[in-house]
């Protein structure tokens, strides 16, 4: 009989099983490799259990709750009388159940050996897993890292029943009066909107001088105009000195001497790279700021290792981790796919109004030599918007006659028009090229189409 602390070679080994790891596995086992994935939590990672999946199931009841409220000017005769956390929560796991035992189910039919427990790299083929029947040695002819993100905090401040990150939050058994969200990014106007659309009252705090600071100057205006609308504060230019929190209440000190008295404190600063305590650089992988540096080709420091997702510096996104994962399965197999360029890839916010975006900003088009033009379509002029009641708007930053550098939208449903300015973006196409294509009437899409007439200068309900 084999020793069982010492697995039979795999062609693959992939330490982590969330959306970069999963999504390796899976497509190395269609091309034929025989793959081993170690995780010590569950299949699926941070994004279908603490992440996209809950938090966007929280954020669709948050908008029925908005729905409730304004029934009456529709002619619906319903109101708001509050949260059922409980059955909240049940949704919520609900979904995340029916994803897990679909991935899980796909997971097993591959072929794929999952080893439950926390691996460690011992060198560029080897990871040894900390198993509930003892240390598993498990040897390969590539390791993939994919271990992922942890959601950062502030140093100094200390977590507790009214001071939580994301993790704790999507959780809560009651929704508090008064919030204090440390962060404007996307995780922090995201819980901002859905708190905001439960009943509380909320506060965000953010050290550069404006909200969502990765999009485009036009989009963080707009969304901070519509939060103040909403009864939600936002405090830019604005650092935390200290938090502290008793049984009773949190209070947020601001340097300059405000001070936020609040029931629930939730700092939303970011996600670090999981990478400390793994073995990486012991066993010679470069790690810069707990990130591992890679090349476009996904391949570190080390011959024969590779790694995807958020441990990789660039955007912190599941769909990247994916489109990593399934990069390096098709380049272990000799298929030699295009690498994965981050410019192209979609990026959505879910708060109230979303935020959908891809490709070039102005500046950063300009930054790169480009002589932008820049055009705006704003949802105003749109009937499925005027009809779903969203203001907002479509920007196209394009190369002067030339291809469609960058997509930046706000409003509510445009997260479901990135997947075509993807597709313009990625494509290069010109605006041009996109004018004279048939969008149905009335969607929300015809704003894109509408948005590359007026870039192509045969615009039809904008003025040029």
């Amino acid at each position: 009989m084999a020793d069982p602390a010492t697995s039979t070679p795999f062609d693959l080994v992939i330490l982590g099983a969330g959306s970069g790891g999963y999504a390796c596995a899976l497509r190395a086992a269609q091309l034929g490799m025989k793959v081993a994935l170690v995780e010590e939590d569950k299949i699926g990672g941070t994004c279908l259990h603490r992440g996209c999946i809950p938090t966007k199931a929280l954020l669709h009841a948050a908008e029925l709750a908005d729905g409730a409220r304004a029934g009456a000017a529709h002619g619906i005769l319903t109101s708001f009388e509050g949260i059922d956390t409980a059955a909240l929560h049940a949704r919520k796991d609900k979904v995340v159940g029916q994803l897990y035992k679909g991935l899980t189910g796909l997971i097993g039919q591959a072929g794929i050996e999952v080893v439950a427990g926390r691996g460690r790299l011992v060198d560029a083929s080897t990871i040894a897993v900390e198993t509930a029947e003892g240390v598993r040695t498990i040897s390969a002819k590539t390791v993939v890292l994919a271990t992922g993100s942890y959601a950062r905090t502030l140093p100094g401040v200390e977590l507790g029943p009214r001071v939580m990150t994301s993790d704790q939050a999507m959780n809560l058994e009651t929704i508090p009066q008064r919030v204090a969200v440390l962060g404007g990014g996307v995780i922090g106007v995201e819980f901002a909107s859905m708190l905001r659309s439960f009943g509380a009252e909320v506060t965000v705090v953010e050290a550069l001088d404006r909200i969502v600071a990765a999009e485009e100057p036009s989009i963080s205006k707009h969304l901070t105009r519509e939060f103040k609308k909403r009864g939600i504060t936002a405090k830019t230019s604005t650092r935390v000195a200290s938090v502290e929190a008793d049984d009773e209440r949190a209070v947020v000190h601001l340097e300059g001497g405000d001070a936020l008295e609040v029931d629930l404190v939730l700092v939303a600063v970011g996600r670090g790279p999981r990478s400390e305590g793994l073995g990486f650089e012991e066993a010679g992988v470069t790690v810069d700021r707990g990130f591992v540096p890679t090349d476009e080709r996904l391949r570190t420091s080390v011959e024969g290792v590779r790694a995807v997702g958020d441990l990789v510096p660039g955007l912190q996104l599941a769909h990247r981790g994916f489109a990593h994962g399934i990069f390096v399965a098709e380049d272990l197999a000799g298929l030699d796919p295009a690498p994965v360029d981050d410019v192209t890839i979609p990026k959505v916010t879910y708060c109230d109004p979303e935020i959908a975006s891809v490709g070039l900003g102005t500046d950063a088009a300009k930054g790169a030599g480009h002589d932008v033009e820049t055009v705006t379509y704003p949802l105003g002029g749109n009937g499925r918007s005027i009809i779903r009641g969203t203001t907002g708007s479509v920007t196209l930053v394009r190369a002067k006659d030339g291809p469609v550098l960058g997509v930046h939208m706000v409003g509510l449903g445009v997260s479901e028009l990135i997947s075509e300015a993807q597709v313009a973006v990625g494509w290069e196409a010109h605006p041009e090229d996109i004018a004279p294509l048939v969008h149905a009437h009335p969607s929300q899409g015809e704003a894109f189409g509408e948005a590359a007439m007026l870039a192509a200068g045969r615009p039809l309900h904008a003025h040029a």
